[in-house]
């Protein structure tokens, strides 16, 4: 099973061939229907027919062909199939149709797939070096990451992303019965942002969101010295049918892991990160100190 299948099953959708009514097109077209837009332009070129003449055999408005080539709309299934047998049969189509997901505005291209996954995990372990983790941030920390980002973004850009960061916090409010875990470096709470008010106000915030039963926060102390996550931040969820993903994020890129063998080391890697991290008791009074410290 790949990575949209097991998606698929999570979240009961089949993102690999979405129906949608020709009514209707993407708010925020992804990487992956652009991608898929232009083999389906470069198949029909090749083999020499106009957006009528595939229109005509797929059965579909010449809008919809060409909403499809330019990334605007999700091909349903129908289209798929009549579009692959129409511009040669070559399997290339169906593919590709199966590494399709929507845009969602304010999310990376790269995150949106594991964004959807981790909304349907029955647990999630993440592990996090360079900042506080995405589910923990305070709208003033969030704000202050997105307005340092290379390239800059628009105003609307950046209330597009903030906006989208709040939302994906509200999993944690909304299933109290999820187990959630976080083992977060010190240097990150320590690291300054802003003036005193707004530090004060991201470790409210964080110890607020961390103070439920199935909320743990574990710092990895200055003086725990080298361990066994050095290689970077990592995420693990189990997913309800009992199968363990992970993902892994760097500049400008994140990979999805399912290989089960990879998936397996990364857990161990956490397992034994979380006997080298504080306590979550002593985790939340350094918090606090930090806090008395502004």
């Amino acid at each position: 099973m790949d990575i949209a299948e097991a998606e698929a099953t999570i979240t009961g959708t089949d993102t690999r061939a979405v129906p949608q009514g020709e009514g209707e097109r993407e708010p925020h077209p992804s990487d992956s229907l652009r991608t898929f837009g232009a083999v389906v332009q470069a198949l029909r070129e090749h083999a020499g027919l106009s957006r009528n003449d595939l229109a005509a055999v797929v059965k579909y408005s010449k809008h919809t062909v060409e909403s499809v080539e330019l990334g605007r709309r999700m091909p349903d299934k129908a289209f798929v199939e009549r579009a692959e047998g129409a511009l040669g049969n070559t399997g290339a189509l169906r593919k590709a149709a199966r590494h399709l997901s929507r845009g969602e505005a304010g999310l990376a291209a790269w995150f949106r797939r594991w964004a959807r996954l981790e909304r349907e995990a029955v647990s999630l372990c993440t592990y996090e070096c360079r900042l506080v983790p995405g589910l923990l941030q305070s709208e003033a920390y969030a704000r202050a990451v997105f307005e340092g980002t290379i390239p800059l973004r628009t105003d609307e850009e950046l209330e597009a992303q903030l906006a989208a960061r709040m939302e994906r916090q509200r999993m944690m409010l909304e299933r109290p019965t999820v187990p959630f875990s976080f083992i977060v470096e010190e240097h990150v709470f320590r690291r300054r942002f802003g003036d005193a008010e707004a530090m004060r106000g991201l470790f409210d915030h964080v110890l607020k969101l961390t103070a439920p039963r199935n909320v743990t926060l574990q710092v990895v102390p200055l003086e725990a010295g080298l361990h066994a996550c050095l290689d970077g931040p990592v995420q693990v969820l189990e997913t309800p049918q009992g199968r363990r993903l992970a993902y892994s994020e760097g500049q400008e890129n994140g990979r999805l892991i399912s290989d089960p063998k990879q998936v397996s080391v990364l857990c161990q890697r956490y397992e034994t990160l979380r006997s080298q991290a504080l306590s979550p008791k002593d985790s939340r009074d350094l918090l606090e100190r930090l806090r008395g410290e502004l």
